[in-house]
């Protein structure tokens, strides 16, 4: 193992952990794929188990002697930094979960159509912008049966650090991609509703052949118990904006607004736990 004691937080090498952002991780190689950080030695695993290539790790010392016959194993060559929680805190900025970081290289995403290929269950995220959100909807879609993923570019990536971590890694057990920005976009000025060239092509959805259902509040959504949903031979759920929901004109291309009911008057669930209960009603219970 190429392992490095760490004593010098300015090192180089460390950049990447200490003072990068999310943003400039995936822009790192620009033309060529970015990197992203795996967290947790169970992330890590499913990352490697998916064929992610480690770049480095930075570790605490007692998860290394514990592990090293695991994950530690199937690394290569790439360097392993070693250094104490205490230090470990204040690359990143916090306490880390499982006391282990590692680098990866991107991959290229697949194009919608192959993301979708024999999938008959698929949710469909639109501007769904917090990372914990989007790994909580990754981690709910794998337990209960969605096939694949697809997002609109305007949503949190699932490589983000806590993207992946909240997901427990099974956003690399799941095919997903991002949907294309729509050909004729007419960004909207104003700050309470979403650019409309972001909002999800139902077209495109129907002509890989899914019903598509819309989670939203209108009056003529129908319970996710429906059985014309239920039934649907290839059925897409869509579902929105943490605060704004789904935009307008995705609703109204969808084949079907569902609801999830609900008592004592609350109308709405957080939007990670409204795909859980939409997950297992439509595709869990299959």
């Amino acid at each position: 193992m190429n392992r490095i004691e760490v004593t010098d937080l300015a090192l180089p090498e460390l950049s990447i952990y200490a003072s990068s952002s999310e943003t400039q991780l995936l822009h790192y190689y620009e033309p060529d794929l970015g990197i992203f950080i795996a967290e947790s030695l169970r992330v890590i695993g499913r990352a490697l188990d998916a064929g992610y290539e480690p770049m480095s790790l930075l570790v605490e010392p007692g998860i290394l002697e514990e592990t090293e016959g695991s994950v530690f194993s199937r690394i290569g060559d790439a360097p392993v930094y070693v250094a104490e929680s205490n230090v470990l805190s204040q690359l990143a900025g916090y306490k880390l979960t499982g006391g282990a970081l590692c680098a990866m290289r991107r991959k290229e995403l697949a194009a919608v159509e192959t993301v979708c290929d024999g999938k008959k269950r698929i949710a469909v995220l639109e501007g769904v912008t917090n990372p914990t959100n989007v790994g909580a909807i990754f981690r709910s879609a794998v337990a209960l049966g969605v096939e694949a993923i697809l997002m609109t570019q305007d949503c949190s990536d699932p490589l983000y650090r806590r993207a992946a971590r909240v997901s427990m890694g099974t956003v690399f057990q799941i095919p997903w991609g991002f949907l294309p920005k729509k050909r004729n976009a007419n960004p909207v000025e104003d700050p309470k509703r979403k650019p409309e060239e972001y909002a999800v092509n139902v077209e495109l959805l129907k002509k890989l052949g899914y019903t598509t259902a819309a989670m939203a509040l209108t009056d003529r959504s129908v319970s996710i118990a429906d059985e014309h949903l239920q039934q649907a031979e290839k059925l897409a759920i869509l579902l929105g904006n943490e605060n704004f929901g789904l935009t307008e004109a995705t609703i109204a291309g969808c084949d079907y607004t569902a609801k999830i009911p609900m008592q004592h008057g609350v109308d709405s669930l957080n939007v990670a736990a409204a795909s859980a209960v939409a997950f297992w009603e439509l595709c869990g219970r299959r």
